[in-house]
């Protein structure tokens, strides 16, 4: 914990743990409270070379079966891939922002150097991941960004979607609906009960809204697909930005997933922006 770096300016306070590369924190300094949750190991941290989980621990690309590696938290997926666990190197640091960088290689052909960048400004932190593959062999990738957020019994969701994969066995999507059932409809803001829900969505319009007492948390990113998680009893909502479905890698064409060659790179960003509500802070 001595090597936290802290950020900050007149709205927000973040620090950022280069083991895992994550936030530790996101602070409201206009409000006084936390815009993300404390109660984990991470507070945010990124998702790559791959977002979530993939059926069997592996897929084919260019007529070859990769094996992803085995992970030191789960032992039936490579979750979320290996940048969350992997030490970052701190390559600049000023007052209002932070660049870190990463160095992995793996036997399925993931061969990578990342960067990911928290920035404030004013009162939006952007945080933005570009991955470039360094192996002699093209290779599938997929980034994302996975976000704990405060939300009691007073908070309300908003985002609208036009489709959902419901959770299956193993946390493995089912297939994919057009029609969302009411309990996971958050085209209205509503809270959505004390319940479990582990589920993807589809047509995502890339912007998503958290109504608290004190503050509202805007969340935006260029992607369609969204994760939402959130368990029963915890004072927690998490949605994740991610550059492809749950599983992509055993969907038919491969949605949202990018082929790098020798050089190229693949880029994503999310935004958080924080208002006070009400008057209240």
């Amino acid at each position: 914990m001595m090597d936290l770096l802290l950020i900050e300016n007149a709205h927000l306070r973040m620090r950022v743990n280069p083991q895992g590369g994550g936030l530790q924190a996101l602070f409201s300094l206009a409000c006084g409270q936390p815009v993300l949750w404390e109660g984990g190991d991470s507070a945010l941290f990124p998702m790559l070379p791959l977002a979530n989980r993939v059926a069997g621990n592996r897929f084919r690309f260019k007529g070859r079966e990769r094996v992803l590696p085995q992970s030191p938290v789960d032992e039936r997926f490579f979750l979320h891939g290996d940048g969350w666990q992997s030490r970052w190197e701190v390559a600049s640091l000023t007052g209002t922002e932070c660049l870190l960088t990463l160095r992995r290689q793996h036997a399925c052909g993931f061969d990578y150097r990342a960067e990911l960048r928290y920035q404030l400004r004013e009162n939006l932190l952007r945080a933005e991941l570009t991955l470039t593959h360094l192996g002699q062999e093209s290779m599938l990738y997929g980034l994302g960004f996975h976000p704990w957020f405060c939300f009691d019994a007073h908070s309300r969701l908003q985002f609208s979607a036009s489709g959902y994969w419901p959770e299956g066995e193993h946390h493995l999507p089912l297939a994919w609906q057009g029609d969302i059932p009411p309990e996971n409809d958050f085209s209205m803001p509503r809270h959505g009960g004390d319940r479990w829900l582990n589920v993807g969505y589809s047509g995502w319009h890339g912007v998503a809204m958290i109504e608290r007492d004190v503050m509202n948390i805007t969340i935006r990113a260029q992607t369609p697909w969204l994760m939402l998680f959130r368990m029963s009893g915890k004072s927690f909502l998490c949605l994740e930005p991610q550059s492809h479905p749950v599983n992509a890698h055993n969907m038919a064409g491969q949605p949202g997933l990018v082929a790098l060659g020798p050089g190229e790179s693949s880029h994503f960003a999310m935004e958080i922006a924080v208002e006070s509500a009400r008057r209240n802070c």
